[in-house]
């Protein structure tokens, strides 16, 4: 068994006993390693529910597009005379897959001064005035050139047929996540910055069809906003939109005074041309964020650092909305608000998860999918009514009586847990068994115990 230095988490699990007004007692079973936590049973952990269903259970099942937004997308395609549809999808998937943020000026310039450095001290006297276009060439030759896309109709329709699924997918999953932990939360309104063609509307709309009444739809593309309104319009610019209350602009709203309940950019930071573009967007979607503050990107490391970086900016930032003087905290993934273990580890990792859908039925288009994704909700308000309970960060190695679990604990950091029937009790072992990547599970530390479970945790053995 390998452990992180997080050890101070027990992987115990118990059950509150009641009889005769005597207060709950917690049944204290083997520890996970010496001296860390108990199973949070504080909102009656299990009940009458099966292990498979436990309240750390988020992951969804293959999700697959409404029928109105499949069949409208097979509806455009068909009528488009775009040739090798399959080939451009494949590059453009490709090509955003592998695709990395903008070196920045200072970056750039840094590795600029190192090439003259080493140039200068290989050069002869006479080669001396010719360095600058050595720099210049080597330059162009190791740095990654960024380029912006630029979305025409015929590039938002390839776009649609790449990512509209697959995108869907992964909204789907962080809304869901919401969804199931805070069941009572009911949006009424939503804003989707860099909203191309509309799936973050459609993914709320079955999550939250109910409450929600306006979706502002912001992009500054006008082909991608007309695309998405067709989507809405069952394929055509004069039906009726399946999903009401949705408005198109290409600029962020100017009024401070204008919040929404739910704000989103998904795979839209990793369009913006630089850092400073990407703090100013971010501290302008926070200000405009009632409640939950959504972030995706490609689960890639370039994907995954940049979240981290708009989470820090939120954490860290001093300034406060005139609306809403809230704090923010992290609601999912990081049952914490300390650094990223992930990315200070000495092999850094992308913190990344996975969604299974069914893609849009075209010919090639036919096999089941998954959606790799980096994902960050931040939310205001007090993070001491959140659980926080440690994340399952890759696929639960299921091996014949013992399971391998990678958690990011609530201390900050990552711990590789060894699971058993034998040594840690059937409730906790077959409940991390059930569990999937990207799941939470029930724990919680000492200092969160009640008295009569630390009492017993602290007896002697007979």
């Amino acid at each position: 068994m390998a452990t992180g230095r997080g050890s101070r988490y027990l992987l115990t699990i118990g059950r509150w006993r009641r009889s005769f007004g005597i207060a709950p007692q917690f049944r204290a079973l083997a520890a996970l390693v010496p001296g860390v936590s108990h199973v949070d049973n504080k909102s009656d952990f299990l009940g009458k529910r099966p292990h498979r269903r436990h309240p750390g259970i988020l992951q969804l099942s293959c999700v697959r597009l409404p029928q109105a937004l499949a069949e409208a997308a097979q509806l455009l395609l068909l009528g488009s005379a775009m040739p090798n549809m399959e080939k451009q999808v494949q590059a453009l998937t490709n090509y955003l897959w592998s695709r990395h943020l903008p070196v920045e000026p200072e970056e750039l310039q840094r590795r600029a001064v190192l090439l003259e450095k080493k140039i200068l001290e290989n050069a002869d006297s006479c080669q001396t005035e010719k360095h600058h276009e050595k720099i210049l060439h080597a330059l162009r030759r190791t740095t990654y050139h960024w380029q912006e896309l630029s979305y025409s109709e015929g590039l938002s329709l390839v776009y649609m047929a790449a990512r509209l699924d697959g995108g869907f997918a992964a909204v789907s999953r962080a809304f869901h996540e919401i969804q199931a932990r805070l069941p009572e939360f009911q949006p009424q309104t939503l804003m989707d910055f860099g909203s191309g063609t509309g799936s973050v509307t459609w993914a709320a709309h079955s999550t939250w069809g109910q409450s929600l009444r306006e979706y502002m739809c912001v992009d500054s593309s006008a082909a991608m906003l007309e695309l998405a309104e067709k989507l809405l319009k069952g394929g055509s610019g004069s039906g009726m939109p399946c999903v009401p209350g949705v408005f198109f602009r290409q600029f962020l709203p100017v009024s401070p005074k204008v919040q929404f309940d739910v704000v989103v950019a998904a795979f839209s930071l990793s369009e913006l041309p630089s850092k400073a573009d990407r703090t100013d967007v971010v501290q302008t979607l926070w200000r405009k964020t009632g409640h939950f503050l959504v972030l995706i990107e490609n689960g890639t490391k370039a994907g995954h650092s940049l979240l981290m970086d708009a989470r820090d900016l939120v954490l860290n930032g001093k300034e406060k909305s005139p609306l809403d003087p809230r704090p923010g905290f992290v609601f999912a993934p990081c049952p914490h608000e300390l650094p990223c273990p992930q990315l200070t580890a000495s092999k850094p990792l992308a913190c990344s998860f996975s969604q299974a859908y069914y893609p849009i039925p075209f010919s090639w288009n036919k096999k089941p999918k998954e959606e790799k994704f980096s994902l960050v909700i931040l939310a205001r308000g007090s993070p001491e009514k959140a659980n926080r309970w440690p994340r399952i960060t890759q696929p639960v190695l299921k091996r014949p009586r013992h399971v391998h679990c990678h958690l990011c604990c609530p201390d900050g950091h990552m711990q590789h847990a060894v699971i058993t029937a034998r040594r840690h009790g059937r409730d906790l072992y077959r409940c991390a068994r059930v569990s999937s990547w990207g799941d939470l599970l029930p724990v919680i530390t000492p200092l969160e115990l009640p008295p009569s479970a630390q009492d017993a945790q602290d007896a002697p053995e007979s």
